[in-house]
């Protein structure tokens, strides 16, 4: 059995090398790193190092739990990342299915075009074009509601306006490129399913409803685990660089904290307990979520 698994290998080399580098960037970046989670439990001392340190059982975990902000942070964390998935997830889907029903291709691929820019628009220019656009004295969003006769507003600085305004700053840089792998999967259905539906009298609506909707089903499902999977997981960068001294109360989650706390402070036994524990919940999540959709859809993750 071994000698015949030998020689597929060098039968098949290529392949097995086109493998071996993401396995190794797997192996160099993801799994020997994690030998670092052993600081959640120890009182880290730079000059004895990560092993020579003493231990420090829960201590961390409990000082995290204990925080008088703890609800606080969970909550924003959580509400920014249902809100996020609730607006974020079906609009991709969305403009998949609307571009697969344009029948001019000049305009369809301006619209493409115009939708997969904003993609690549750094965060921290990102982030610029907000605080500008938003701005009480320079900002068009300000200068049109001073023109109908409203007061400026510091729109950055109303707590009530940050997750909407992160959001829906997400979902239009994001919808164009999270349309690409439901485009394809659309130009993956089979024509003759639309030639039958056509000569049975099938409107364009029900077309959609019965073709199109289940044939990305199967994709959806996969997205939306791996996306819960990461429900605890929200990004560092552009929060961080949204937040003042106004909105803190909506716009402090758990990774901000964890820098802020963490590590400008050298705390790197608590920032490394509190990652663990985010990781925890996330796994949780993501066994939970797959387990549900293989039951209901079939289609999971494994």
């Amino acid at each position: 059995m071994l000698q015949y698994h030998y020689k597929k290998m060098r039968r098949h080399w290529q392949l097995y090398f086109v493998v071996l580098l993401p396995m190794a960037y797997l192996i160099i970046f993801k799994y020997i790193p994690m030998a670092g989670i052993v600081l959640a439990f120890k009182e880290y001392n730079v000059i004895q190092g990560m092993w020579g340190s003493p231990w420090a059982g829960m201590k961390y975990f409990n000082q995290f739990f204990e925080s008088p902000n703890f609800w606080l942070y969970i909550k924003n964390t959580l509400g920014i990342s249902l809100y996020g998935l609730l607006v974020g997830f079906p609009a991709p889907i969305i403009l998949a299915l609307a571009l697969n029903e344009v029948g001019n291709g000049l305009f369809k691929k301006t619209v493409q075009m115009v939708a997969y820019a904003p993609y690549f628009i750094s965060t921290v220019i990102m982030v610029s074009i907000l605080i500008v656009t938003l701005s009480p004295n320079v900002g068009i969003v300000s200068k049109f509601f001073a023109w109908l006769g409203v007061e400026n507003t510091n729109f950055m600085g109303i707590p009530g306006l940050f997750k909407s305004i992160y959001v829906w700053s997400d979902v239009w840089q994001f919808t164009g490129y999270g349309a690409i792998i439901y485009i394809a999967a659309l130009a993956g259905v089979n024509p003759e399913l639309y030639e039958s539906a056509k000569v049975d009298g099938a409107s364009r609506l029900q077309k959609i409803w019965n073709i199109d909707i289940p044939s990305l089903i199967p994709v959806s499902v996969i997205l939306i685990i791996l996306n819960l999977g990461n429900l605890m997981k929200l990004g560092f960068e552009k929060i961080y660089l949204m937040q003042n001294p106004l909105n803190l109360s909506t716009s402090e989650v758990i990774s901000t904290y964890v820098y802020k706390v963490g590590l400008l402070n050298s705390s790197f036994s608590f920032s490394t307990a509190i990652g663990l524990f985010n990781s925890i919940i996330n796994l949780i999540l993501l066994i939970l979520v797959n387990y549900m959709a293989r039951r209901l859809s079939n289609t999971s993750l494994w």
